[in-house]
């Protein structure tokens, strides 16, 4: 940007264009506390007969857990946080579903490479169990030309970035444009990280479009 006082201009601005939003709520403790144990008492029953989860892996369950009636509190809380997204930015249709909710364990050393969640208008991701070494998610930039020159910078700033790092807590709840980017690091920790992934689109779009993808 051009300082003040230069002698050739008279005015000078950055004008922000077509922002890429990520909405990231914190539960209060007493209410992620109960959501997180029945999700972990849930994920217990479902994995009974199943082999421990090793080195490297991870393991995902179906695709209908909003549907379990254990999660009808936090389906609740994301219900809410879909309808203050939608609002915020002016979208007029807002009747929506959740089209998809599973959930995901990975173990020491496993990792989540980058994906987007097609046909769908919001995702997002429910942290119910993190520790150092598996607390955060990366965010691409969607961007894809932008990679086309690759200068040196002697300062990565938010503006020259291509990927964002957002530090996760368990009971965070986080919410993003579906043709997003993301990706999760390898589990440096000695504990598993447990999530709930989520997506949402417009009724209308699901009972005359194309289904979702994954």
């Amino acid at each position: 940007m051009v300082k003040k006082g230069n002698p050739w201009v008279e005015a000078s601005d950055v004008i922000p264009m077509f922002p890429t939003l990520v909405w990231k709520l914190q539960l209060k403790a007493e209410i992620h506390d109960a959501i997180d144990a029945r999700i972990l008492a849930m994920l217990e029953e479902a994995r009974r007969d199943l082999p421990e989860i090793g080195l490297g892996q991870g393991w995902q369950s179906d695709q209908t857990l909003h549907e379990r009636k254990e999660l009808q509190e936090l389906v609740s809380c994301i219900r809410n946080a879909t309808k203050s997204v939608l609002q915020f930015l002016r979208i007029a249709d807002d009747a929506f579903e959740i089209t998809g909710c599973w959930a995901t364990v990975l173990a020491k050393g496993a990792m989540h490479r980058a994906h987007s969640h097609p046909n769908n208008f919001l995702s997002g991701v429910y942290y119910v169990r993190t520790q150092q070494g598996a607390d955060a998610i990366n965010f691409h930039d969607p961007r894809h030309q932008a990679s086309v020159i690759r200068p040196p910078v002697v300062e990565l700033t938010a503006e020259n970035t291509d990927q964002v790092v957002v530090r996760v807590t368990n009971g965070t709840l986080l919410l993003f444009p579906s043709y997003l980017e993301h990706s999760v690091d390898s589990n440096t920790s000695e504990e598993k990280r447990i999530s709930l992934s989520f997506n949402i689109m417009f009724t209308s779009f699901t009972e005359k479009l194309s289904r979702p993808l994954w």
